[in-house]
């Protein structure tokens, strides 16, 4: 096999490196900036360019190297490279290749292209490791430009009615999209200091984004007054979001699509907007791939290895430690939110 499954993380003996580790290793490959992916510890890390300043933001000083997609090197003769995951920005598939074997590792993926992630590329190869965060048939995405149009529908009620409207969304990736889906109302948008600092790595890798303003101690109520405000899942029920009102509260995730999720966040809406694939993503993407063996990974994986091999597709789940930020984050689970 040319990865294992070891209590460090997913490991490649004949090129000596981990992909997404979750215990401290010399040489780290990284799909992607979230935090359960993307861990303090390893002595380098290999990522995206894009995922560079990511990194340095959360994780500090380190040795990183990074590269483009579809840019092979070679680590100890096994041929890698990255392809877009669609995730969040700079978000990668990672892809091995050795001894005639290709195996491709997912990370996180959205087979929609949203526009600032990078679209999503089907990678073939004889064994796929797929994410099954929303791995159920109940999980079927509305198109994003719907799902924006709605946001905005919401705001600019919001706004006849002298309401500040704030969006709950995760600071790396979910934030993004918000922004984009708000700009066309040409509104002040304000952001937490968890969006804010996020929203400064990302221009720092060169890519542009729509003004926002930090909300500071000094931001006054009359600024805020029928505005736009994007926070983090911490900020809901804090004393910080209090300033703002009157206002209403909306959360944007994946965990929106199951009816009651939106009452218990104590929210006025739920919009169903997910960074990963739905069920049909999921299933096209391993069918693309031509995969031969599918490992699957965090989420529903007992249900969707099930299906897979009752289609005839070998399937096997794997315990990682993935899933355990973003996810909870957005399904209002306990999280550790210091940075937020």
């Amino acid at each position: 096999m040319l990865l294992s499954f070891t209590d460090k993380g997913l490991y490649c003996a004949a090129g000596d490196f981990y992909i997404d580790p979750w215990r401290p290793v010399n040489k780290a490959v990284i799909t992607h900036a979230h935090s359960d992916h993307a861990r303090w510890g390893h002595k380098y890390y290999l990522c995206h360019h894009y995922t560079k300043p990511l990194l340095q933001a959360r994780l500090g000083d380190n040795y990183y190297e990074s590269i483009g997609w579809n840019e092979p090197i070679y680590i100890n003769g096994v041929k890698v490279s990255l392809h877009p995951a669609g995730h969040i920005i700079g978000s990668s598939q990672i892809r091995l290749e050795h001894g005639g074997e290709v195996w491709v590792v997912s990370g996180d993926y959205k087979t929609e292209d949203d526009g600032i992630s990078g679209a999503f590329e089907v990678v073939p190869c004889h064994t796929f490791i797929t994410e099954s965060t929303f791995g159920l048939p109940i999980y079927n995405w509305k198109k994003q430009a719907g799902i924006y149009e709605d946001i905005r529908q919401w705001v600019t009620h919001n706004a006849e009615q002298f309401n500040t409207s704030v969006i709950i969304g995760y600071s790396l990736g979910k934030a993004q999209r918000i922004l984009t889906a708000v700009a066309p109302l040409e509104k002040p948008v304000y952001v937490h200091g968890a969006v804010w600092n996020m929203h400064q790595a990302i221009l720092s890798a060169g890519i542009a984004l729509p003004q926002v303003h930090r909300v500071t101690p000094e931001t006054t109520k009359a600024e805020l007054k029928g505005s736009i405000v994007i926070a983090p899942s911490s900020a809901e029920g804090s004393p910080w979001i209090r300033r703002f009102s009157p206002y209403n509260v909306a959360v944007c995730s994946g965990w929106m699509q199951v009816r009651g999720n939106v009452r218990r966040h104590n929210a006025d809406a739920g919009f169903v907007l997910s960074d990963h694939a739905d069920w049909n993503g999921l299933l096209g993407t391993i069918q693309a791939t031509g995969a031969e063996r599918v490992y699957v990974t965090h989420g529903f994986q007992s249900a969707l290895s099930r299906y897979l091999n009752e289609k005839g597709i070998w399937s096997a789940e794997v315990k990682t430690e993935y899933g355990g930020e973003e996810e909870n984050a957005e399904s209002g689970k306990a999280v550790n939110t210091a940075e937020e």
